[in-house]
């Protein structure tokens, strides 16, 4: 027997019918009756699936889709999953041989980009979108969104949050600065700049090309920078400029027959210069000039003239006095123009006249016997009184050769009875202590003969 074909059988006056389905009235010999009357009813639950769609089939091809025997097969829609089993069948006890169920699909949870994050349409269901977004001062490298797929898993690939912004830094402001008075240089003092990061605000270094702070600055234009790292190695820099100025006045030129000796840098305010003049001129003007602030010259120009001697005096201290700082005196006195003695010291010192003005010496000559005596001092000559006065402040005898030398304060340092040579009297001047400046200065001058 067909094992989906049921027959009932008359039992008495009872109809007995095959499992699964209820006799219903009494038997009545008429088929159609029959397939109306005793037609099988619903079994089991009907099959209803959120999310999917159900195939099912009957024994006999009932009208119902739950009878006895039935089989249902389920699937479901795209961006679901089966949950239970993918086909049951109807028992006799009219339950289903199995659970089902369709529900959504879901990914696995997002990885959360560092300094970074994401947001989603529907969290980490199918077909939800992701959009990835970065912190302030990071910017997003790799896929900017990802789908929940029906595979389980997320369209996008690898996303993440990069440091790439450099960071900021804002150099100092300094205004231009002027050298003080005898300076050729200023201290320059700033806060020193602090950088800051878009990203993490972490910063590794802060490097200064250049003078740091505090440091003295020459003059000129100086040009400085700053340069800020941070953790991710992104630098940011920044530039500056310090100008230094020094006030200065016109360079002062050298006196003919003279020489000038500044400090600093000679024409800088502040700056002092200093003269003197050659052996047989004098100084007219200021002895020192001083650069203003104004970038002129303190006093009055300065000029080396002749030195004038004024042998029209009562006294011999009167005549000594024109010499007074200014001048060496190397006074020779003899008996007579004849005595061998003064012509050959005369003879040697004409050939030095050079190293005599170089060390700042005047020959004073006196010859005779009172009242024939006379004096000279170069080609001006010295009355036979004023002659005779220097002899006696001197003590220089009438009858025989001396000689005496004088420095610039009128003191007595040599004295001679004999003749000498002229390298052995500029031996003895420049032992002394003022000569030693003096040939510093003259030296530096150019200065010799």
């Amino acid at each position: 027997m067909d094992t989906w074909l049921c027959v009932c059988v008359l039992l008495g006056l009872q109809l007995s019918c095959c499992f699964g389905y209820e006799g219903s009235g009494y038997y009545v010999d008429d088929e159609d009756s029959y397939a109306r009357r005793y037609a099988g009813t619903p079994w089991c639950a009907p099959v209803k699936v959120k999310h999917g769609q159900v195939s099912c089939q009957t024994p006999r091809g009932e009208r119902h889709n739950n009878v006895l025997g039935t089989r249902c097969k389920i699937r479901c829609n795209r961006g679901y999953e089966m949950h239970g089993h993918h086909e049951i069948l109807c028992h006799a006890n009219k339950q289903w041989s199995g659970n089902y169920a369709c529900r959504e699909v879901r990914c696995m949870k997002l990885s959360v980009p560092v300094n970074g994050g994401y947001k989603c349409t529907d969290g980490s269901y199918f077909n939800s979108r992701c959009q990835f977004y970065c912190s302030p001062g990071y910017t997003l490298r790799g896929d900017k969104s990802a789908t929940c797929l029906h595979t389980h898993t997320w369209s996008a690939g690898q996303t993440m949050c990069v440091d790439e912004e450099a960071p900021v830094i804002k150099c100092p402001t300094v205004k231009d600065r002027t050298a003080e008075p005898g300076k050729l240089s200023v201290r320059i003092t700033w806060d020193s700049p602090e950088g800051k990061d878009t990203a993490d605000g972490i910063l590794t270094d802060v490097d200064l090309k250049g003078k740091p702070p505090g440091s003295y600055f020459p003059e000129g234009n100086h040009k400085l920078s700053y340069t800020v790292f941070d953790r991710a190695g992104n630098k940011g820099s920044c530039r500056f400029n310090i100008r230094v100025r020094v006030k200065r006045c016109t360079p002062l030129a050298i006196p003919d027959n003279g020489w000038m000796r500044c400090d600093s840098a000679g024409d800088n305010y502040g700056a002092t210069c200093e003269f003197r003049c050659l052996g047989g001129y004098e100084l007219q003007g200021s002895a020192a000039r001083v650069c203003q602030s104004t970038q002129d010259w303190s006093g009055q120009e300065t000029v080396c003239a002749p030195m004038k001697i004024n042998v029209v005096v009562r006294s011999a201290a009167a005549l000594l006095d024109q010499f007074y700082e200014k001048r060496r005196l190397l006074i020779i006195s003899a008996p007579t123009a004849a005595n061998h003695y003064y012509r050959f010291q005369m003879t040697n010192l004409q050939h030095a006249q050079c190293g005599l003005d170089l060390r700042h010496v005047t020959v004073v000559e006196l010859v005779g016997i009172w009242p024939a005596q006379i004096g000279r001092i170069r080609h001006q000559l010295i009355p036979p009184p004023l002659a005779l006065q220097l002899r006696l402040l001197m003590r220089l005898s009438t009858n025989s050769f001396n000689m005496v030398l004088l420095d610039k304060q009128g003191t007595d340092r040599q004295r001679y009875t004999f003749p000498v040579t002229s390298a052995e009297i500029f031996t003895t001047i420049d032992t002394f202590t003022q000569r030693i400046e003096e040939m510093q200065l003259q030296k530096e001058a150019g200065h010799s003969c």
